[in-house]
């Protein structure tokens, strides 16, 4: 009972847009967003409310689904690691472009191979690596969500 409540406890600690990808009963749901607005007391009574409603809910898709948002699970540990590899891949040889350009249609390349240039001058001139970690996000981003053109190879900065 109480891995239950601490996994309730989890979930208020996420914030909207990660609560939003897991699947919840809607009371749950609203008991989580209440229970993130609340402060001290009220928090406790709502956090033993969220945890006596997962009582209802199978808890291990909750479970691996917030093991996926934190990075713990093993399919998301493979997949960052593939991201590393593709991003070495595309610091090394440019041709890769090509096998990105495959999988991700919607690719900005020419930001893309900008930012490899960036990367591979900051590598050289042992500047640190902002590009580097850019290049990251941006293949991130394509493999989040590979058919939305406005979030692939752009950043918000």
């Amino acid at each position: 009972m109480e891995a239950l409540q601490a996994m309730g406890e989890e979930l208020v600690g996420l914030g909207k847009e990660n609560l939003a990808k897991i699947d919840l009963p809607e009371r749950l749901r609203e008991a989580i967003r209440d229970a993130q607005r609340f402060k001290m007391e009220a928090r406790r009574r709502q956090l033993q409310y969220v945890g006596r409603l997962m009582r209802d809910v199978d808890p291990a898709p909750i479970r691996a689904a917030l093991d996926e948002i934190k990075g713990l699970s093993a399919t998301a540990i493979a997949r960052q690691h593939a991201l590393e590899r593709l991003r070495t891949r595309l610091l090394e040889d440019e041709a890769t472009l090509a096998d990105i350009a495959r999988d991700f249609p919607a690719a900005d390349f020419q930001h893309l191979r900008q930012l490899r240039r960036n990367a591979l001058k900051e590598q050289a001139q042992g500047k640190p690596p902002r590009a580097y970690r850019e290049l990251f996000r941006v293949l991130r981003a394509l493999q989040e969500d590979p058919h939305d053109p406005d979030d692939a190879g752009t950043t918000d900065e």
